[in-house]
């Protein structure tokens, strides 16, 4: 059964499902998530782009899910459970289409926590005090 499942995430990790930078946008202002912690609109629409390229995917390796390539160990619900967190309250792989209510709630409740958008390594390497404005142009 366990092969399976890995099998079955697999499948789901190489099937594209990259939404369009806009609808993101759309997606994000329509939330409330914009202003936690000072972070804007901008903020969330580069770190997204540099996680996962706007792609709802698996990355294997590193167990991150969706968008936001959120983390399974403090997140969300992988299906092993042992030692796992689930701070979001969701299964990952809900995290897996194109339905961006259930990523955007998990941001929520994670840049609530401490760590804040520096909990993604990309986001501190690539977005954190930059210029962020062309993300949102033309949107």
């Amino acid at each position: 059964m366990k092969v399976f499942a890995v099998l079955l995430l697999a499948a789901i990790a190489n099937t594209s499902l990259a939404i369009e930078r806009c609808a993101l946008v759309i997606a994000l202002q329509n939330s409330d998530v914009i202003g936690i912690k000072g972070y804007t609109l901008e903020d969330y629409v580069c770190m997204a782009h540099h996680a996962s390229n706007y792609n709802h995917t698996l990355n294997i390796s590193a167990s991150e899910y969706g968008i936001f390539q959120i983390n399974s160990y403090w997140w969300c619900n992988d299906g092993c459970t042992y030692g796992r967190k689930n701070l979001c309250g969701i299964r990952c792989t809900d995290l897996l289409n194109t339905d961006l209510s259930d990523d955007i709630r998990c941001l929520k409740r994670i840049v609530k926590d401490p760590n804040g958008l520096d909990a993604w390594k990309t986001y501190t390497k690539n977005c954190k005090g930059q210029d962020l404005s062309f993300y949102t142009q033309g949107c």
